[in-house]
Order: C-alpha cells, then structure tokens, then sequence
C-alpha cells in the first residue's frame, strides 16, 4: 500500500461508519464546496482542499509523501516526539517503518479537532433532540473547544518526524466512527438488561479484557449494577466531549445508559442529576477498539503492523 491508498482507505471507512450516514456527508461536502466555489480568490489560498474530499479535519497526512510505499507501520494512540524518536530507534535496529500513524490528532489535524465537533449535533437529533436544539447546544462548547486548542503547540511531534524523514499521519474520527458502530451493534445483538449487563458485555471483548488487567477497564461511575439500563448510547464520537447541558434532553429523549470512552466531573454529575447511568468503558482500550478496525484492513494488504504508546492491538484478521 501507499501512504495516500492509506489515508483515502481512513476516510473511506469513517464515512461508512459514520452515524449521520453517507448520504448526510455528500450533502455536506457539497455545501462545502459550493462555498468554495464563492470564495474569493485572496480566501481561497488559506483553504484547506482536503476538506472537499474529507470530511474529518482532524485526520490527516502530516509528513510524507503519498506516493510512498507502506509495507510497517508503527501506530499507537498517542505520537509524540518520543514515540517519532523511538521509531527512528526501531529503524536503527532493523525494523521495518515506513509510517507512523497516531490515533489522537497532532499538527494541523489538532488545531482543527473542534470542527468535527458538529457530528455530535447530529446524533443529538437521531436521539430525539430537535436539531435547533442540538445545534444550540454544541455552539458554545465547540467554540470552547477551539480556544483551548489555540494555545497549544501542534507541530512538535510533526515537526521531529519531518527532521528524521519519518512519514506520520493520523486517523481520529474516523477509528472513533468505527468503535461506535461497532458497540452499538454488538449492544443491539446483546440486549443487557441492567447497567452490569453492560460491563459484563464490554469485558468480553478482548481490548476491555486486557485493560482490566492494567486497571484501566470498564466502570460504573452513575447507577447501581443492578439497575435497568434502559436505552443504550454509544458516545464515542465526534472529536471530544460536548455540552455538559445536553444530559437533561437525553434523558427526555429516552436515553437510559451511556457509553463512553471518558467522561469529566462536571459531566458525570449532571448525567447523575438526570438519572442516566453511565458506564466508562475506557478511553485507552476504546480506541484502540477503533483503531483495531482500521489497523486490520492494513493488515488484510501485508503490512507490518508494530504497536506502541497505549494501543491494545488485537488483529480480527
């Protein structure tokens, strides 16, 4: 495979996992590039054109050339400047790395993460939350969101690859599409009864199963173990965590358990106060669920697939 085969077979998948549906995305990026097309010459030199063909900004080649054949990949959930220098390590000794991938966004793909926030708007409305409403909700927190970003210094980790000649990409919302898909369909096929139902079903996949063993597995943090569960929701995707205020239109719409990768104090405590049971089924262990999904495809093409920094790679090939 080459390093471009690989970032359009990311998108690819993301898109057919995706909770607003492929038809949704065309519409969107239809839109976007008839906007485009409006733009003035002087905006259309700051305009990033992967965006008309990728809807997930926070997924992208970072370093490298397209053309590049892939035969190892080094991926792992975080690429920082120690894992670029430990790849550059590995070559030394012999192993073969033509790619880093990084699940978590770095460089330019982290400074847009807050974009690929609007997701979250639409599965809201597939919930029952009136799309007005949704949309209403996310606005101030996505725009939290991107000024906390701002600060930040995105390009360290891109930067230490570009001096080693080390190609580097990174696949986020659409590894986290795939998780979600995943759990949704293996909660619909399971049909737990009650909040420890829930755990038990997470502990019999294998990335949960080993994220026990490092104290890192599935948890009750809101509800007992021997409650009802009610309505199931995966939230897994759509870049980071929403709006603290939109646990209240959940429970109105039904939903009676949550899924989640991670979740903050403030949010747990609202999700309690409107007596929706949460279950932390593990931010670690739940991406590299998603990034499994992906990697394997890879795999299924000959590559070498050589894991690191967090990822619990478990092959389904």
């Amino acid at each position: 495979m080459r390093i471009g085969d690989i970032y359009e077979l990311a998108v690819r998948m993301g898109v057919k996992a995706d909770p607003r549906g492929e038809n949704q995305i065309k519409r969107e990026l239809a839109k976007r590039k008839k906007e485009f097309e409006e733009y003035k010459e002087s905006e259309k030199i700051d305009f990033d054109g992967e965006s008309l063909v990728n809807p997930y900004n926070d997924t992208r080649i970072l370093y490298g050339d397209p053309k590049d054949d892939v035969r190892g990949v080094l991926a792992g959930i975080d690429i920082e400047v120690g894992e670029v220098l430990l790849a550059d390590r590995l070559r030394e000794k012999g192993r073969r790395i033509d790619l880093i991938i990084s699940h978590h966004p770095e460089g330019k793909a982290l400074a847009a993460l807050h974009e690929v926030m609007h997701i979250q708007e639409d599965v809201l409305y597939q919930l029952g939350v009136p799309i007005n409403v949704a949309e209403g909700l996310l606005a101030g927190r996505i725009a939290e969101v991107e000024r906390r970003l701002m600060p930040v210094n995105h390009n360290r980790a891109v930067d230490a690859a570009s001096l080693l000649g080390i190609p580097f990409m990174c696949v986020h919302t659409p590894a986290d599409n795939l998780v979600q898909e995943f759990l949704t369909r293996y909660f619909e096929r399971k049909s737990p009864e009650t909040v420890g139902d829930v755990v038990k079903a997470l502990k019999e996949l294998p990335e949960y199963r080993e994220a026990v063993k490092r104290n890192a597995g599935p948890k009750i943090i809101v509800g007992k173990e021997k409650g009802r569960a009610g309505k199931i929701f995966v939230d897994m995707t759509g870049g980071t965590s929403g709006s603290k205020d939109a646990y209240e239109k959940m429970a109105v719409a039904g939903v009676g358990t949550i899924v989640g990768m991670h979740m903050t104090e403030d949010h747990r405590k609202e999700a309690e106060k409107h007596h929706i049971n949460v279950v932390i089924a593990g931010h670690m262990a739940s991406d590299s669920l998603g990034l499994n999904l992906f990697l394997d495809e890879l795999a299924r093409w000959g590559v070498e697939i050589i894991p690191c920094s967090g990822l619990l790679r478990v092959s389904r090939v």
